[in-house]
């Protein structure tokens, strides 16, 4: 058994060794990539803890939805700092209606969740807002997660919870849309900076979906 101690640690599962499980964990405020065959770790967050990993068939126990506006407010109350400050835009956003019926539809996927492709760098910081392409024919097997911010035992698992992708070729392939795009996005999605979300990173991804001819955007 491999065991880690140390500020900010919690257990990440490789979605390629089934049989090697997290026994304990810390709360969802870090990060951490495991290597087995090295029996080391690379550990964030903010959240003290135990890492402990063994062979073993036990299961994980899945944990109630977590009311992040809640969970934000409490945090930033019990750091000392003022209230944390919700993204106001005053203008409303354009609204464009489909021009052809959904079946017609190439469709594109942006997701917010971490995903990215093995052998990409994986998102490791807060404020992250570079961007991943992922193209859409790759089986989900070779997809990963890195996100600071959500326990992500259930999209390591099966990232199609956080990054549809299995549900989208169904969806094309029983006609429902037209075709899906050939390349999906994702970003890690704890970016702080409003700024940086609405002049860098959105107007990038808007201009890749418009050079991929898609008619609509799932994120």
């Amino acid at each position: 058994m491999v065991e880690r101690r140390g500020e900010g640690a919690f257990g990440c599962l490789p979605p390629q060794n089934p049989e090697l499980v997290a026994t304990k964990s810390c709360p969802p405020f870090g990060f951490g990539e495991v290597d087995p065959a090295a029996d080391s770790a690379i550990l964030g967050g903010h959240a003290a803890g135990i890492l402990s990993w063994g062979r073993m068939d036990a299961m994980t126990t899945r944990r109630p939805p977590v009311d992040h506006i809640v969970r934000t407010r409490d945090l930033y109350s019990s750091l000392g700092h003022d209230p944390y400050r919700w993204v106001r835009n005053d203008d409303s956003p354009p609204w464009t209606e489909l021009v052809k019926p959904l079946r017609e539809c190439r469709v594109g996927l942006v997701g917010s969740g971490g995903v990215y492709r093995a052998g990409q760098v994986a998102f490791h910081h807060r404020d992250d807002s570079s961007l991943r392409v992922i193209d859409t024919s790759v089986p989900v097997s070779e997809l990963r997660t890195s996100h600071f911010a959500y326990d992500q035992t259930d999209a390591r698992t099966d990232p199609n919870v956080v990054f549809p992708l299995d549900a989208l070729h169904a969806l094309a392939a029983e006609g429902v849309i037209g075709e899906l795009s050939s390349r999906a996005y994702a970003f890690m999605g704890g970016i702080y900076s409003a700024r940086r979300v609405r002049d860098v990173l959105a107007p990038e991804i808007s201009r890749r979906l418009a050079e991929d001819q898609v008619d609509l955007a799932l994120l």
